[in-house]
């Protein structure tokens, strides 16, 4: 069920009837059964990964929880113990933890694993077998790959991991607990909350309240606009110019690099508001998962301002942790030793990053062009990183921090760096990626941008008029917001005001929306993972 779809937008509006009449604390029970039967219509076999992984979960987690109550226990009733001996208690138990949470990754990460990248190995498998003439391939096998597993997989591990940690409260009710795992605005493309952060507005009683809807109304028809009027507009020229490649290049390949950007964008962010805003108006607060990024100065600051949850999810469980494991302390200290200070002690430091970008690739997607993604965003912040002093050195002699002009030319540097390494994921082929950005450097004719053709990549001047228009309106809501919200700016205003700027969202979205006969909405780019 896309959230664009006529289904859908029939079933938030019978969900939000029944949220608000049925007895507040009736609203969680009532959502988890809306979630289950969300994903029950996007296919009912969904169901029985999604159950298992929230069930063991939580079954590790209340192990877990026992384990810490057993060992206040036992130190409250045996108060005669030494130092030596509490310890020694202490660490049976940490390792009972321990063992208990790395099967629960084992197992739901495996199932992740399998389930994605299964025909992944077996496609490079076969790739050897072919190369050195080792016998028969290996025959793909053809999984039922739930809708968003990524996401309520990383939810639940990143929840067993703050249960072990100590930094998170057991959920005791296996059906609450359901719920967090299943809410289903977050099933499609995220964000992926923390349960500290969602728990208590997923579970509170909320009373209906008319801002607390209008301003979800709000956010819902601003993704509606993105994904409708930008992203599934620019998809059709996104797909004429990738799907043929012999054909366009050049100049073109500069133009597919920047439809896509905007298309990711309008499509991404447009998934995440509707997600957003389907939860606001329930009174249900989720993290924020872009805070402009396209106004980011370098790498490093884009990636905190895009996809933050999953940016902080791989940071915190991955890069953190693998940086002062044992094994990476003592690789550390034996880089020190033979390879001198300066270098020894970025080893860790670069290793983890690597690990990370590596992971991130392979989360995007079981293929080498998201890997060889991963790797390149890794290899532009590891030389961004160790240029720094250049850069250092290059402000203070010019004096062009500040200026105007230089944050302008950072922010469309950093645009065009990212764009180019995302022509990876609109490829999906390594070398074919290479050769058309080498081909975009050697037959570049700017005149190519501006002539007839681009009028045959099955956009008309009208729709190219629409684009500008809602770029343009994404650009100043953007730079409103700075400011701070402007739904609180709107709410100001008289309420003529406000319904007037709702009711031109919405007929924005029906007269422009990229529709055809026999419409059905594209799915989101982020559905896949």
């Amino acid at each position: 069920m896309l959230f664009t779809s006529y289904s859908f937008i029939a079933f938030i509006i019978i969900l939000l009837v029944l949220y608000y009449l049925v007895p507040k604390k009736w609203q969680w029970s009532l959502l988890l059964i809306a979630s289950y039967v969300f994903y029950f219509l996007c296919d009912a076999r969904y169901l029985i990964y999604i159950s298992f992984t929230s069930i063991s979960t939580w079954g590790f987690g209340m192990l877990i929880e026992r384990q810490g109550k057993k060992q206040d226990d036992y130190l409250k009733e045996h108060k005669e113990l030494g130092r030596e001996e509490k310890k020694q208690y202490k660490a049976g138990i940490k390792s009972k933890k321990r063992h208990a949470m790395v099967l629960c990754l084992v197992i739901n990460l495996g199932i992740l694993a399998v389930l994605k990248y299964t025909n992944f190995v077996i496609h490079n498998i076969n790739g050897a077998i072919r190369s050195f003439g080792w016998g028969s391939p290996l025959t793909f096998v053809n999984f039922v790959v739930p809708m968003g597993i990524s996401f309520y997989t990383f939810k639940s591990m990143g929840y067993i991991i703050d249960v072990y940690r100590g930094t998170c409260k057991t959920e005791k009710n296996l059906f609450r607990y359901m719920l967090f795992v299943s809410f289903f605005p977050q099933l499609v493309q995220g964000p992926i909350s923390r349960y500290n952060d969602l728990s208590e507005s997923l579970f509170a009683q909320h009373a209906f309240e008319f801002k607390t809807l209008w301003f979800g109304i709000q956010r819902i028809l601003w993704g509606f606009f993105k994904k409708l009027v930008i992203a599934d507009r620019m998809l059709i020229a996104v797909n004429t110019l990738k799907d043929n490649p012999e054909q366009y290049g050049g100049a073109y390949v500069f133009a597919l690099m920047m439809f896509y950007a905007f298309q990711l964008y309008a499509d991404f962010t447009g998934g995440i508001d509707i997600a957003i805003g389907v939860s606001n108006a329930m009174g249900i607060s989720v993290a924020e998962n872009f805070e402009r990024p396209y106004f980011s100065k370098n790498i490093k600051e884009y990636w905190n301002r895009w996809h933050i949850t999953m940016g902080t999810w791989f940071t915190d469980y991955i890069f953190y942790p693998i940086t002062v494991c044992k094994p990476m302390l003592k690789l550390s200290k034996a880089s020190r030793k033979h390879l001198g200070e300066v270098i020894g002690k970025r080893v860790p430091v670069y290793l983890s990053a690597f690990v990370v970008w590596f992971t991130t690739g392979l989360w995007h997607g079981a293929s080498w062009n998201f890997i060889v993604w991963g790797l390149m965003n890794f290899v532009v912040i590891m030389i961004t990183q160790e240029l720094k002093p250049l850069y250092v050195r290059f402000h203070n002699r010019f004096h062009v921090d500040g200026k105007r002009w230089y944050d302008g030319f950072q922010v469309i540097r950093t645009i065009l760096l990212m764009s180019a390494i995302r022509m990876f994921d609109v490829y999906r082929d390594v070398p074919l990626t290479f050769q058309m950005m080498g081909n975009m450097v050697t037959h570049f004719h700017i005149s190519t941008l501006f002539s007839s053709s681009m009028l045959a990549l099955g956009l008309t001047g009208v729709d190219y008029i629409i684009l500008l228009a809602g770029l343009v309106i994404l650009f100043t809501f953007s730079m409103v917001q700075r400011s701070g919200s402007v739904r609180e700016k709107l709410w100001c205003k008289p309420v003529p005001v406000q319904y007037l700027a709702a009711f031109l969202l919405l007929l924005a979205i029906i007269l422009f929306g990229a529709y055809s006969i026999g419409y059905d909405s594209s799915q989101f780019i982020y559905n896949q993972f």
